[in-house]
């Protein structure tokens, strides 16, 4: 009981009434208040606890998902609709007799809060529909990086790397993993390489980078585009850092699983993104690469982050497909190899990994 009497008791001081939240920091704190009261009050109920385990454990894989896209109509639906299955779970569960008044009020609360994320949820669903609406005038989205490209400025003396790819490039916090660099982040999630290759001379060209490295195809892959195409839109961006006087490097196309499709279908990635379809765009662009007269090297992470299956190590990503930190980290040495290697003009043969030392700029 007085473990109950202090979550209730924080829980209630963390509490303040705001109106539906308008931005993805706002629903952020939200739903992290939604999960508190999750937790408070499974313990003011015999049973409860046990019973929504599975909700809680979703609940939260959902969250974690939903840091990285707050703006998603699919993340946010999910999660309200495990918040009320919680909810409706706990109002199945018969009350103790001293059931504490403030645990009825935090259950109050949480249907409140539930009412205030469905709010959010039909703000960015028509902010959705306007997106849809400005793609349609602005389909590579050039306006995305448009404000940042005019603050960046010109090189200074450290080389400048640019990071060209879809969400797993978007949410890789460069500055964080690489201090002391002029890695310029230009991620934008779910774009195709058609996509990529539309805003190559706005957010890769014009910035004049030593070294690009591109990091796609997955979101080809999910859309079901032909490998040809996506192959051909890779060779056609490596061709004109070339032709800029600019060092390539094709990352490879990181692999998926399966892991947490008990907690939700939808995080079955080798459904959407077929394992095989992976393998042959990346042997494309290690024997594209293997051309010298290519002018590109090909990076590969899968040693780092596969498990024996051959699928994305369980513990590598939260949803399947978007690797998380852990990942993010494994990653990182890799990239920085590639890079100096680009630029002191090395051999492309792959180093020994054994051998490998943690290079300057790298956060452990």
């Amino acid at each position: 009981m007085r473990r109950l009497a202090i979550l209730l008791a924080v829980a209630a001081c963390l509490h303040a009434q705001s109106p539906a939240p308008a931005a993805g920091r706002e629903a952020d704190e939200l739903a992290t208040r939604m999960l508190q009261l999750l937790e408070s009050t499974a313990v003011a109920m015999p049973g409860l606890i046990e019973a929504s385990a599975p909700v809680k454990q979703s609940a939260q894989a959902t969250y974690s998902t939903l840091q990285r896209t707050p703006r998603s109509p699919a993340v946010i639906w999910r999660f309200i609709s495990q918040m009320k299955a919680y909810v409706a779970l706990a109002d199945s569960m018969p009350r103790p007799e001293l059931f504490p008044p403030t645990a009825e009020q935090q259950l109050a609360e949480l249907r409140e809060d539930v009412q205030r994320m469905q709010q959010y949820f039909e703000t960015v669903l028509r902010g959705e529909q306007q997106d849809e609406q400005q793609k349609e005038a602005d389909p590579n989205d050039l306006r995305h990086y448009a404000a940042a490209n005019s603050a960046l400025g010109a090189p200074g003396t450290m080389p400048r790397v640019v990071f060209l790819g879809d969400e797993t490039t978007e949410v890789w916090r460069l500055n964080e993993y690489f201090t002391g660099r002029d890695f310029v982040n230009r991620g934008i999630a779910g774009q195709t390489t058609q996509h990529m290759l539309g805003r190559f001379r706005q957010d890769v060209l014009a910035l004049k980078p030593k070294v690009v490295v591109i990091l796609a195809g997955s979101a080809d892959v999910a859309a079901g585009i032909d490998a040809k195409q996506t192959e051909d839109n890779l060779a056609t961006m490596s061709d004109l850092a070339k032709a800029a006087g600019m060092k390539t490097i094709l990352a490879s196309v990181l692999p998926v699983n399966s892991y947490h499709a008990d907690q939700d279908p939808k995080f079955d990635m080798t459904r959407t993104h077929p394992p095989a379809n992976i393998a042959a765009i990346n042997r494309w662009m290690e024997g594209y690469c293997a051309n010298p007269a290519a002018g590109c090297s090909y990076l590969n992470y899968h040693p780092v982050v596969v498990d024996t299956s051959g699928m994305m190590q369980t513990g590598f990503s939260d949803d399947g497909l978007v690797p998380n930190s852990k990942a993010l980290r494994a990653m990182s040495p890799l990239v920085l190899d590639a890079v100096g290697r680009a630029l002191t003009g090395l051999s492309d043969a792959a180093p020994d990994t054994k051998k490998r030392r943690l290079l300057p700029g790298l956060t452990k």
